[in-house]
């Protein structure tokens, strides 16, 4: 038996929401939750998932966190606060969430600095491209009246995409256009962050796919690949990058214990 065999599942930590939410037994809460969509094809490319909800990032949380992860997935959500790439906030631009803000600004830097490997979803491309310095364009409508991509009420449209051939993201999809993605969304990329590449484009020029070459596997998607059960490309290719990251974490030995590494003996 190889070690890759041996080896449990990679464990994969995606980032939550921490809202309100309504329940039978216990009324309205402030609960850490995620859609079951994001879970399920974690689930079927052979991860664990596990959810990181919003919290301090004080005391090397972060750290300490990412450390014990294969990988992580950074999913969709509410706006940025624009105050974080040094823009005042638009009028149809959501009300800033400062936890989930800090915290996945964190998650995402973290993730960068020790090279884990990161999917960004939605949300998760954007924050991905403002922790490393890049801006957002925050209502799309305005660059030219087209509400196209975000169409309401949790409805998702339908929109194609070309792929920069020699990029990440289309050797993982096998393809340099898609003719349908999933998106839900009124903001976008506009200056990209520092060593951010655009990886993909709808017709009108909006970026819809970035990626980091300098690291092993960090991409972000404007669209929602959770909401197509039948592509699953994008979920196989990140948790292949997680088995490999468990595997070169077991090929480097076993961590010494916290008496060893004080130079002390354990009894």
């Amino acid at each position: 038996m190889t070690i890759s065999e041996s080896l449990p599942r990679p464990v994969v930590g995606l980032t939550s929401y921490l809202d309100p939410a309504v329940t039978e037994g216990c009324g309205t809460v402030e609960a850490a939750f995620l859609p079951q969509n994001y879970l399920a094809p974690v689930l079927a490319a052979g991860a664990i998932p596990v959810l990181l909800p919003p919290q301090g990032t004080h005391g090397g949380v972060v750290e300490q966190l990412l450390a014990r992860l294969d990988g992580v997935i950074v999913v969709g959500g509410w706006d940025i606060d624009p105050a974080r790439y040094g823009a005042g906030a638009h009028a149809e631009t959501d009300g800033p969430h400062w936890l989930r803000d800090a915290w996945d600004h964190a998650v995402v830097r973290e993730a960068v600095r020790i090279d884990l490997p990161l999917l960004g979803i939605c949300r998760g491309e954007q924050m991905l491209n403002v922790a490393l310095g890049g801006t957002l364009h925050q209502h799309l409508p305005d660059l030219g009246g087209n509400g196209v991509y975000q169409l309401g009420n949790h409805r998702f449209n339908r929109v194609p995409v070309e792929l920069r051939p020699a990029s990440q993201v289309a050797q993982v999809m096998g393809a340099t256009r898609l003719d349908a993605v999933p998106v839900s969304h009124h903001q976008a990329v506009d200056e990209l962050g520092a060593g951010l590449h655009a990886a993909a484009w709808s017709a009108d020029g909006i970026v819809e796919a970035i990626e980091l070459p300098r690291n092993r596997f960090c991409i972000g998607v404007q669209w929602h690949p959770e909401q197509d059960p039948t592509e699953t490309s994008l979920f196989d290719a990140f948790v292949r990058a997680a088995r490999e990251q468990q595997l070169a974490r077991a090929l480097q030995g076993p961590v010494p214990s916290r008496f060893e590494d004080a130079g002390l003996e354990a009894r």
